[in-house]
């Protein structure tokens, strides 16, 4: 579906879609056909909402629905300011609402809205795992959480009128179209890891008994077209190389399908694959890519979605460009939706 400001229906995670009659003072919901809730709108220098009535049976999707809707009709809306004569205390305890001095008077952050991980991780509770300090060849570093299995991430993306998802890579499931992007001459010049299936099925082995790195498949509308690999950066090679934190996240990408290229879906899927990083560990306080320094493109598409060029350095194997993104940066900035 496409979406403009005259769209009436928004898809959502795991709900088949969310529809809205909404006009300048008013704003009606309905989840899957149902009514959920009816607000009352006041618009000046902050957007006022008074609820004139809410499902009884789910009173937090209810608020939780209602800004999604706002957030991602108007990608430049902060800040919600609510009036509640009772609020859900799964609302106050989960950061969705944070509550004013003024009895009654409660605010909806877009900074903190963003990196609530339900629902956008699924089964996944997006939790911080225990934390124990061990060494690995030299290098100490927390003990890593056992690797997420299928679907880690899913988001409905109004821009695109697509679902964008993330899963884990199977092996005997993914083999053959990770051996077909990697011997694309597109991505063999960046890459450097051409070869046959065999040597690709050893490739990805080694990377699946490696604690230290997630590989993940970037899907549009359940459609396989890209390959990510996600790092913890004080176990990487890239550790040395800048002053690493012990929850620092690195990414490599690669685009593997032609028809999803270009900068519409690079905001879509590197915004997505950053989201997913954040949220999967509250801790993570950067993300961290390595690209050559002379793959301008991808470098300019980073810069997009708000990363910086810390510097340029020497990897044995190449001259790479050290991209960061701050988590703070990205919430405040974060053009999701």
């Amino acid at each position: 579906m496409s979406f403009d400001s005259a769209s009436s229906t928004l898809s959502l995670p795991r709900w088949r879609s969310l529809a809205g009659d909404e006009t300048a003072c008013r704003l009606s919901l309905l989840l899957e056909g149902r009514p959920l809730i009816r607000l009352r709108l006041e618009r000046g220098e902050a957007l006022t909402i008074h609820v004139e009535e809410s499902c009884s049976e789910r009173p937090e999707q209810a608020l939780w629905a209602a800004c999604y809707w706002l957030f991602a009709r108007d990608p430049g809306c902060q800040r919600l300011h609510w009036h509640l004569a009772e609020v859900p205390a799964a609302a106050l305890a989960s950061g969705l609402l944070l509550a004013d001095d003024e009895a009654g008077c409660y605010r909806c952050e877009r900074t903190v809205f963003w990196q609530l991980p339900q629902p956008w991780l699924g089964e996944s509770l997006g939790l911080a795992y225990p934390q124990q300090m061990q060494m690995t060849a030299g290098k100490r570093h927390p003990l890593r959480a056992p690797k997420a299995r299928g679907e880690v991430y899913r988001r409905f993306d109004a821009r695109l009128g697509a679902w964008v998802s993330l899963r884990t890579l199977e092996i005997d499931r993914d083999l053959e179209r990770f051996n077909r992007w990697q011997n694309n001459p597109r991505v063999l010049n960046f890459w450097q890891e051409g070869g046959s299936l065999a040597q690709h099925r050893d490739y990805l082995s080694k990377l699946e008994a490696d604690p230290h790195t997630l590989t993940l498949i970037g899907c549009f509308d359940d459609e396989p077209f890209a390959y990510f690999e996600a790092y913890w950066a004080k176990e990487d090679r890239l550790a040395p190389f800048y002053p690493v934190d012990d929850y620092d996240r690195g990414i490599h990408m690669l685009v593997g399908e032609e028809t999803h290229r270009g900068p519409h879906k690079v905001a879509s899927w590197l915004s997505a694959l950053v989201h997913y990083l954040f949220l999967d560990d509250p801790r993570t306080q950067r993300v961290v890519a390595e690209p050559r320094a002379d793959n301008a493109k991808m470098i300019g598409y980073m810069h997009d979605q708000c990363f910086h060029c810390e510097k340029e350095f020497d990897f044995p194997h190449k001259r790479a460009a050290l991209m960061i993104l701050g988590r703070e940066r990205f919430f405040e900035r974060c053009k999701l939706g």
